[in-house]
């Protein structure tokens, strides 16, 4: 943990401070470096603890500034895939916390840890410092204002005596990164905030540690055994390998025994793309002869209603937290369920792996795999290729595109209903992100700042749909960008519709009036905003592509923006 610096004379741990800048410096001994904050009236003792803070020179977490809420929390969520420590997130009261809840709910689904705090309304509307003293004393108070993320989040308490904060934060701190992470939640009258906090309390090393999972050895063993004795094993993985370890393990674990790898509905990258195990994101094929099957981290490894399973077949659950036990239907099989940190956990079943025998022939999955993966990269659709300049732009010709213009750099994409993830042919660790299964849009692109916040020297894209764009609250995200120099790429796929909407009636109707119609009901965003003059209003670097001719060239002078000049650049893409 830090130590306590001088200030003068006398030790900053012996200044008296006011309970609302005592959270920042509780904060920074817990070691977390950001706070990312859009205040309100609630918070005059939080300003005054911060000056007060600068003018005896103590040292703070960085707090950024954020005009919208939601572009906070999912700042705060890129910034742990970056940094792999949890930010926190200071929000104004009910209406704050409100426009937070949708960052609340896709921190959990992910796993996010982050510590969210949000005043609550005075208490008492006379006779002690704190009380109301404007009408939205009266109207922001709620009777269960924490009900508002108390689903999303593993701890949640109001704050009634200054005393408390130092404890409570160790406490918020230790449950959110325990075994599964995920977001906590701390309510902060502004009475209590005006009162001071004992100095000594500060001072005090923390008191709490996370509890963080291992695997247990004897369910990691019947797993190694499981797929050392399968004829026709499957792994499945959807959020990841937890570690670049974890990466290297599945991989080694994969090619040696010859298990192909399915990433279905991927929100992180579990397997290089070139992988000679990895078979695509379809499961279909392999998963209705599979007699094992690994699921890693995945909330749902594949779609009961239409993909099928073999009845004798074990499925093998592995994960922070295998069953998904937040969500209150999810009934997939789990024959062995390992609660471990997913990057830990493949190492000990690649290193249990080492003392098995395998009792089918490998070479017969060697040459099963290879015989798929030839098919599988000649089948990929023709749309694959760059279409020519006098046709419309698909959103795999564009990632196509965008793979080949990144190729060879250290990157992260952060993908909204953007680019697609086979197109990419993205091989490393972290270099792929996409929206969390919870659905909550306007993720993507304050997601991405958060990671180039985190990791200043990774080129970071953020691509994603028109609608999505307009859910990230541009305007206050390209603003944050500017006023922090965070130079990323963003790429709008932009059809002028919810595209994933139309897709979905299409699927559960496909010869019904809608899919039959002209313009499909409720889905059309025509006609589409001039996306370069809302980020041009931020000193952005904006170009509008239209043709397929014009995309490699445009790519090229957008990513010299952001890597030469340090600036933010917006690819405006029209496709069809």
């Amino acid at each position: 943990m830090p130590n306590a610096v001088q200030s003068g004379t006398v030790t900053d741990d012996a200044l008296p401070i006011t309970a609302g800048g005592a959270i920042f410096r509780r904060l920074y001994q817990l070691g977390v470096d950001r706070v990312f904050v859009n205040s309100g009236t609630d918070f005059p003792p939080i300003i005054e603890g911060l000056a007060e803070a600068e003018a005896h020179d103590l040292p703070v977490p960085k707090a950024i500034v954020v005009p919208h809420e939601h572009v906070a929390m999912s700042m705060a969520h890129g910034h742990y895939f970056a940094t792999g420590k949890p930010a926190a997130v200071m929000l104004h009261t009910n209406v704050g916390l409100a426009n937070g809840a949708i960052g609340a709910i896709n921190a959990a689904t992910d796993h996010v840890p982050m510590i969210i705090m949000s005043g609550r309304t005075p208490t008492v509307e006379s006779g002690r410092f704190g009380a109301r003293t404007v009408p939205i004393g009266w109207g922001q108070e709620m009777r269960d204002q924490t009900a508002l993320v108390r689903e999303a989040c593993k701890w949640d308490y109001e704050v009634r005596f200054p005393e408390q904060i130092p404890e409570l934060l160790d406490r918020a701190y230790a449950i959110a990164m325990s075994t599964p992470k995920g977001p906590v939640y701390l309510s902060l009258p502004r009475e209590v905030l005006c009162q001071p906090c004992p100095a000594d309390a500060l001072a005090r090393e923390p008191g709490i540690t996370p509890a963080v999972v291992s695997a247990d050895a004897e369910l990691i063993d019947q797993a190694a055994r499981a797929l050392a004795s399968a004829e026709r094993p499957l792994i499945i993985a959807q959020r990841g390998t937890g570690t670049q370890a974890g990466f290297d393990a599945l991989a080694r674990l994969a090619l040696e025994w010859s298990i192909p790898v399915c990433q279905y509905w991927a929100v992180a990258t579990a397997i290089s793309s070139e992988h000679l195990t990895y078979v695509g994101q379809d499961p279909s094929a392999w998963l209705a002869k599979a007699d094992v099957v690994l699921v890693i981290d995945s909330l749902a490894p594949w779609s009961p209603d239409t993909h099928s399973i073999r009845d004798d077949c074990q499925v093998i659950q592995l994960g922070p937290n295998p069953l998904y036990s937040r969500f209150p239907v999810r009934n997939f099989r789990s024959s062995i369920s390992i609660s471990t940190e997913t990057g830990p956990g493949l190492e000990a079943l690649a290193t249990a792996l080492t003392r098995c025998r395998p009792v089918f022939d490998l070479d017969t999955r060697r040459l099963r795999l290879a015989e798929h993966r030839a098919e599988h990269v000649a089948e990929r659709p023709a749309e694959q290729a760059v279409a020519p300049s006098n046709t419309s732009m698909t959103k795999a010709s564009v990632s196509r595109s965008i793979g080949e213009a990144i190729a060879g750099r250290t990157v992260t994409v952060v993908s909204e209903l953007g680019a697609t993830f086979d197109e990419l042919g993205l091989t490393e660790h972290n270099s792929w992100r996409q929206e969390p299964h919870s659905g909550g849009l306007g993720w993507g692109l304050p997601c991405a700042m958060g990671i180039k916040l985190g990791d200043p020297d990774r080129l970071v894209l953020a691509t994603m749909g028109d609608g999505s764009y307009m859910f990230a609250n541009p305007v206050a995200a390209h603003h944050v960008a500017e006023t922090h120099g965070i130079a990323i790429l963003t790429v709008i796929l932009n059809n002028a519709g919810y595209a994933a909407v139309k897709r979905s009636v299409s699927g559960m109707y496909p010869t019904g009036y809608a899919a039959k119609a002209e313009q499909m009901p409720l889905t059309e965003l025509s006609p589409s905003p001039d996306f370069r003059l809302v980020a041009e209003s931020c000193r952005a670097w904006a170009e509008k592509v239209t043709h397929a001719d014009q995309l490699s060239s445009a790519l090229k002078r957008a990513l010299e923006q952001v890597e030469v000049h340090g600036r933010q650049a917006v690819l405006d893409v029209q496709i069809s």
